[in-house]
């Protein structure tokens, strides 16, 4: 009887946390999504795709919603060239952007990692051998805390890094997508699905 109520209120306690998590991403249209730039961004069966546009510059697409403590999920697939990322607290004017990047790049190109855009760089960047979560050419599962000064990154269930970050703790702004400027021949295209979002109070 003590084995079957605890089973029952894992149960439970499995559908409220799962409750908690709200989708940003209808998978119809772009509603509670903006454009930034000349790039493309399409649903096709269900998924979200970023495409090199005529440009081939920068393009963002950024929550109408802002963000500040949040865990965010999501799967990526990347298609062709496959630079892009995930920005948090971000705000964006024409194509540039201000806020932090957490990578989603070629295998070796530290996805994962975070980046500050017109900033400092690098803050920080997955180990070599934590870089072999990334599975080239397959959906990746990938997952972001950001709560305070505080940054964990995941993917594929395997910590990428730990930043603590005052600049990081003291903004606020949209969750973006980007699509990283290419060359002729070396277009990016990637594939998001599942997008959703815990705000933590």
């Amino acid at each position: 009887m003590k084995y079957f109520l605890l089973v029952l209120a894992l149960m439970f306690s499995s559908s409220a946390v799962a409750q908690d998590f709200q989708p940003i991403f209808n998978g119809k249209d772009l509603s509670g999504w903006t454009i930034h730039g000349t790039e493309k961004w399409y649903v096709e069966d269900g998924e979200l795709v970023c495409e090199s546009g005529p440009d081939m510059e920068y393009g963002y697409l950024t929550t109408d919603r802002t963000y500040k403590d949040f865990i965010l999920t999501l799967d990526f697939k990347q298609e062709s060239n496959g630079n892009s990322g995930v920005f948090i607290r971000s705000s964006v004017e024409g194509i540039k952007v201000s806020g932090w990047q957490v990578e989603v790049a070629p295998p070796g190109s530290h996805t994962g990692g975070i980046y500050e855009s017109y900033g400092r760089g690098w803050l920080k960047q997955p180990a070599p051998e934590d870089e072999k979560a990334l599975k080239t050419g397959e959906w990746n599962r990938l997952r972001i805390r950001v709560e305070g000064d505080q940054v964990i990154t995941w993917l594929n269930d395997e910590v990428m890094v730990d930043l603590t970050d005052e600049k990081i703790g003291d903004a606020t702004g949209s969750i973006a997508l980007q699509i990283h400027s290419a060359t002729e021949g070396n277009e990016v295209k990637v594939r998001w699905k599942n997008l959703r979002v815990k705000v933590l109070e």
